[in-house]
């Protein structure tokens, strides 16, 4: 595999992911298996990996950034460096390593260690090239991997690597002199500076470190009432902050902390498809609409499986251990790290698979009845998916030609009877002459802005969508009024590769469904959508989205439009 294929996707713009977060690895997990058969399936796949990460070191000595790992772009970057600490330190400390107390590895963690140390500016602060320079936060996220490499190290304590743990310490010790004073961007980068200052203050107590992590803390955890955080970020920051809180309350002797990490891992039970994907429709940040597992959150659900004795959380930790190994085994560090993870779980209860969860705080409804599920959003262009297992509709979106500005997003989510409403108004006024007393006299257009012209001819549109179950799915029921003549196109995403019937081909993973019903097949399971309507094949509307990364079926009209859809 290439370089750029292998690292894609692993540096982020706003937060550090770790080198090792999405390895395609050998070893899979016995259906059933006690904790040392975990770590040591874990083990194999850190050697496996660990000899892939050493070919994408810098290893010409007379190169400025010797000793760095680089990123899909080819820019050496303290973000994967500090990752590659953590799955070296891992491999050297573990007995059943074929890495273990090898010196090859203690000479390229100390060639990674003085890159690190070079690249941190005199302030101990890092750079995110693809956005952030001399970035707190970002040396925050660094903060982890080498403390946990240093924990490790020290743990271990060979003569071998003092010098590399000199380094680290001294990397870590100018880090946090930023980290005490320095500031942050988003919510989840107090988290993430309070975690790294925990780390460090365990590591090489300080009182500075303890004050400002007290400063980041009096502004209280940002959840709401669904046990949602800001951000909504489920397949990203969520679990960061969980992990952050986590680590601050088990080191600075916190459990109040660990409140909001229940609420959000009981929310999270419910944003589970049958495929086990994780709903991402809602997130306010970078991984909004992108596909990807539990996986981040399994360090949460087994540490609090055990810390609190819940059979749900245990059941979650027991699931990504059996179906998601590979992508878990990067949480071996926190095994060798405390031996609280290697405690037995509790008995499971079973994971909830047949519910009907409104989310007020999100405008977001989830519904599952066993391998079928869909998720409902308003203040969201996509308004609704389903999942029949690994068939997957990805969204559903409506717009009209409406003055350039009809693409619908439900304004609220209310629930008349036994169904869910979303609806939108929209309203297109004309301009009339400016008001003479307040004209520039000058021709300039800017100085005359359009909020201060008066009204006239003014039209107006209300959108509907009300969508309710039905014996094997939904029905969808989209109806626009008020004003006539309007083009209108509902975008049914499917995903890409699996095979669609019945649909009318316009272009590349373009289709309009005419009429009757349309067929989407992946593997084994199958989504039936329809009827259909075409009263004209434009697609693309003015105003409108561009069309999603799928296949898309439309269905077109002109107001007043009315159609209901059946998705079974």
């Amino acid at each position: 595999m290439e370089r750029r294929q292998f690292l894609q996707g692993l540096s982020s713009s706003a937060c550090f992911i770790p080198f090792w977060i999405n390895p395609i690895l050998p070893v899979s997990l016995p259906s059933s298996t006690n904790v040392e058969t975990l770590l040591s399936v874990f083990v194999k796949n850190y050697d496996s990996y660990i000899a892939r990460v050493l070919k994408f070191q810098e290893k010409e000595t007379s190169h400025t950034w010797y000793g760095g790992i680089r990123n899909s772009y080819g820019i050496h970057n303290p973000q994967q460096t500090s990752g590659f600490f953590q799955t070296l330190s891992c491999g050297y400390v573990s007995a059943k390593s074929k890495y273990y107390h090898q010196p090859e590895l203690i000479k390229a963690m100390e060639n990674a260690s003085t890159y690190l140390l070079k690249a941190q500016h005199t302030d101990g602060t890092i750079d995110l090239h693809t956005t952030n320079f001399h970035s707190t936060p970002d040396t925050g996220f660094t903060v982890e991997p080498v403390c946990l490499a240093y924990t490790l190290l020290s743990q271990d304590d060979t003569e071998e690597t003092i010098s590399l743990r000199d380094n680290l310490k001294t990397y870590l010790q100018r880090a946090a002199k930023a980290l005490s004073i320095g500031g942050i961007h988003t919510p989840n980068h107090r988290w993430v500076v309070c975690m790294a200052l925990a780390r460090i203050h365990h590591l090489f107590p300080n009182e500075a470190y303890q004050k400002r992590i007290n400063e980041w803390l009096a502004e209280k955890i940002d959840i709401d009432e669904d046990g949602q955080y800001t951000e909504q970020s489920t397949l990203i920051y969520s679990p960061i902050v969980n992990k952050s809180l986590i680590t601050i309350a088990r080191l600075m002797d916190k459990p109040e902390l660990l409140q909001p990490v229940r609420r959000n891992l009981d929310m999270t039970l419910y944003y589970l498809h049958a495929n086990g994907e994780v709903v991402s429709e809602g997130s306010g940040r970078q991984d909004k609409y992108q596909r990807g597992s539990m996986q981040r959150y399994y360090y949460a659900y087994r540490y609090m499986a055990i810390h609190d004795q819940n059979s749900l959380f245990a059941a979650m930790a027991s699931y990504l251990e059996k179906h998601e190994t590979d992508k878990i085994s990067n949480s071996l560090a926190y095994f060798l790290e405390d031996e609280k993870l290697k405690e037995a779980l509790p008995p499971s209860s079973a994971l909830p698979t047949n519910y009907h969860k409104i989310f007020r705080g999100s405008d977001l409804v989830r519904i599952r009845r066993e391998e079928r599920d869909a998720t409902i959003l308003a203040k969201n262009p996509i308004f609704f998916t389903f999942f029949k297992g690994m068939a997957a509709l990805e969204g559903i979106r409506l717009a009209s030609a409406f003055f350039g500005k009809g693409q619908f997003e439900g304004e609220s989510l209310e629930k008349e009877g036994g169904e869910l409403v979303l609806r939108q108004w929209l309203e297109g006024p004309y301009y009339q002459p400016f008001p003479p007393e307040e004209l520039p006299h000058d021709g300039d257009w800017e100085k005359m802005p359009r909020d201060k012209r008066p009204q006239s001819e003014v039209q107006k549109i209300l959108s509907e969508v009300r969508i309710s179950e039905t014996g094997q799915g939904f029905a969808i029921h989209i109806s626009l009024s008020g004003i006539d003549r309007v083009p209108v196109a509902i975008e049914m995403a499917f995903r890409k590769g699996s095979k669609l019937t019945g649909v009318r081909k316009l272009q590349e993973d373009t289709y309009l469904l005419e009429e009757g019903y349309g067929t989407l097949k992946e593997g084994e399971h199958s989504i039936r959508f329809g009827p259909g309507k075409s009263e004209h094949s434009w697609v693309q509307l003015r105003g409108a989205l561009p069309q999603l990364e799928a296949q898309s079926v439309y269905i077109t009209g002109i107001t007043p439009f009315e159609h209901r859809i059946e998705i079974s």
